[in-house]
């Protein structure tokens, strides 16, 4: 009885994985695109000083821009969105298929050969180098250097 209740709640999580609520509100809480795509009229159209059109050019232009620029938006993201959203699924699927069927089996292939030239290298390093420099130590143990200040 407990296994099968802990089959059941482990199906609800995993299907909460897939299913879970989005939010509609804030529909960039990471911030990805907090200075990419975050234009407004100001920061494409400005007047300096001096020279003005008339307002109503200004406010219509205003109108103009901010309307077009959400509707085009909208109208491009219901014919694109889900497709585009399609194909980025797939492309970070085979993503992580590569990663974790290709990838990362390769990358822990080559750790477990490296390491049998690992020990061999250390032993080498090991044998012949390490006498080498304990005698070069000895002979250099000796030196003394003295430093004067000479006026």
């Amino acid at each position: 009885m407990a296994e099968e209740h802990s089959e059941l709640e482990e199906r609800i999580i995993i299907k909460d994985l897939h299913t879970k609520e989005i939010d509609l509100v804030n529909r960039d809480p990471k911030h990805i695109n907090e200075d990419v795509v975050k234009v407004d009229f100001e920061d494409v159209i400005a007047e300096p000083v001096g020279t003005y059109s008339f307002d109503g050019v200004w406010k219509t232009s205003y109108t103009t821009f901010t309307v077009s620029k959400y509707w085009c938006y909208r109208l491009l993201s219901a014919i694109l969105g889900v497709p585009l959203a399609v194909l980025w699924g797939f492309l970070f699927a085979l993503i992580s298929f590569c990663h974790i069927w290709a990838v990362v089996p390769c990358i822990k292939s080559y750790l477990i050969e490296i390491q049998c030239v690992s020990r061999i290298y250390s032993l080498c390093i090991h044998t012949f180098c390490d006498p080498l420099f304990e005698a070069l130590s000895k002979i250099c143990s000796n030196i003394r250097v003295a430093v004067r200040k000479e006026i």
